[in-house]
């Protein structure tokens, strides 16, 4: 008969073979099949549904050259493991390091002019990026895409909002956004121009503060009747001669500003639209931001046969059109006013010249200013028009997530504490618990 200590040897002996074995395997299966779960709030250490749908479309390898101090050794690691994020999504991106103090050759001919700047290889096109985040790189492999160099231009010897101003009426947040989408962007003089060039993708109009001059206003005529893609931003106010480009749009501008009471729930402005509601159209879909529209106005139409129209947008179901800013509490005028919902947002389409023309009007160019395009969803969705109307529906996506988790910073004694008890405090509590049951079994089969 075999003595009870030895069972117990050969039971505990069988049980850590098979630990080990279950370790291993599980280990074997962590190296094939690695599984990774981000829980930071907003998503920080991976990617958003954007930036995984553009890799999904770029076809071939990225290579990534970082030109960095061999003892910055932190910043190598940081880099790897940022870019690992996106060679999940994309395995054949390459990264390479190349100290420029070892390697000056290198740096020079690749004109370098920081540590740590990174050159971006792909498609035959060469970009510098010195800002290692998603928004920026995500940004450059966009512009790295597109194979058209689309130009847009804009109005702005009217008083209007520019495109690149930094006022709070300006568009400036809007104007930057496209351009790190890729889109070149340029102001119009239609004075000293003959006529709009052809080779404008997209014309930006928004709201002028003086009257345009009848040629100028023959010139934009001019644009729409030969196919030009236009985003029209209209103001509550007065047109100064843009009556004509509504008459030839079949478009109704009637007057007065949105009422919203959903905004006042939010504790907005009443005079704030809230876009929630969004008809079918390839710029909304999966559009599941909320958007506002402040002073926003209707934008109507005449039923005709030369254009397909969809609304874009729709506003304020439990809400009205009212003719006055309101001064107090604002309140429905049964006579005068207008119930919601209103139609604050507009695409029209049709084809001329053997290819199809777009045009995006929104009863609101406020809504993309400095002051409030930072609302929700606003440059979504101003962005995703532009994409509409560049004829790059593959681009339009919500933009990269805003960070909202703060960072935590460890000093080397925390991490000392964190390291200690992790590796060498918990280990060996396991182990002095082990041996503790261990011996008492051992006392418990020699009785």
């Amino acid at each position: 008969m075999q003595h009870p200590q030895f069972k117990l040897l050969i039971t505990n002996l069988a049980f850590t073979a098979w630990l080990l074995a279950v370790a291993i395997l599980l280990q074997q299966l962590a190296t094939d099949h690695p599984v990774q779960w981000d829980m930071t709030q907003n998503g920080n250490n991976s990617l958003s549904d954007s930036t995984v749908n553009v890799l999904a479309q770029m076809p071939g390898k990225i290579k990534l050259t970082m030109f960095i101090n061999e003892n910055q050794g932190d910043m190598q690691q940081a880099t790897r493991d940022f870019v690992a994020t996106y060679q999940r999504y994309k395995p054949d991106i390459r990264l390479t390091f190349i100290d420029p103090e070892k390697q000056p050759e290198q740096a020079r001919k690749a004109n370098i002019r920081l540590n740590g700047e990174m050159l971006v290889d792909y498609g035959g096109r060469r970009e510098r990026l010195s800002q290692l985040n998603e928004q920026a790189f995500t940004g450059l492999l966009l512009r790295m895409m597109r194979t058209r160099n689309q130009l847009v231009r804009y109005l702005d010897t009217h008083g209007e909002p520019s495109l690149e101003g930094n006022r709070e009426h300006d568009l400036g947040k809007f104007g930057r956004q496209l351009r790190q989408n890729g889109f070149r962007l340029e102001s119009m003089n239609l004075a000293q121009t003959p006529k709009i060039p052809i080779d404008t993708s997209i014309l930006i109009l928004t709201q002028p503060q003086i009257n345009l001059f009848p040629g100028e206003i023959e010139k934009l005529l001019h644009y729409v009747a030969g196919g030009g893609n236009l985003l029209w931003l209209v103001d509550f106010g007065p047109l100064h001669g843009l009556e004509r480009m509504a008459e030839n749009l079949d478009i109704l501008l009637t007057p007065g500003i949105v009422i919203d009471p959903a905004a006042e729930e939010m504790n907005l402005p009443a005079t704030w639209a809230l876009g929630a509601n969004y008809p079918p159209h390839v710029i909304t879909q999966n559009f599941n931001l909320t958007t506002t529209f402040p002073l926003a106005r209707s934008i109507d139409w005449e039923e005709s046969d030369a254009w397909h129209r969809i609304p874009l947008a729709e506003v304020a179901p439990r809400g009205w059109l009212s003719h006055n800013i309101p001064e107090d509490k604002p309140y429905f005028n049964s006579t005068q006013d207008v119930p919601g919902p209103i139609t604050i947002a507009l695409t029209l389409q049709r084809n001329i010249n053997d290819r199809e023309q777009r045009i995006a009007i929104v009863g609101s160019s406020l809504f993309l200013a400095n002051a409030y395009s930072g609302n929700g969803g606003n440059l979504d969705l101003g962005v995703s028009m532009v994409n509409w109307l560049g004829h790059e529906e593959i681009f339009i996506s919500p933009r990269l997530r805003p960070v909202k988790d703060d960072t935590v910073t460890l000093s080397k004694t925390d991490l000392g504490i964190i390291n200690g008890s992790l590796l060498v405090a918990l280990p060996m509590l396991l182990i002095s618990v082990g041996a503790v049951l261990w011996w008492r079994n051992l006392r418990h089969a020699q009785k």
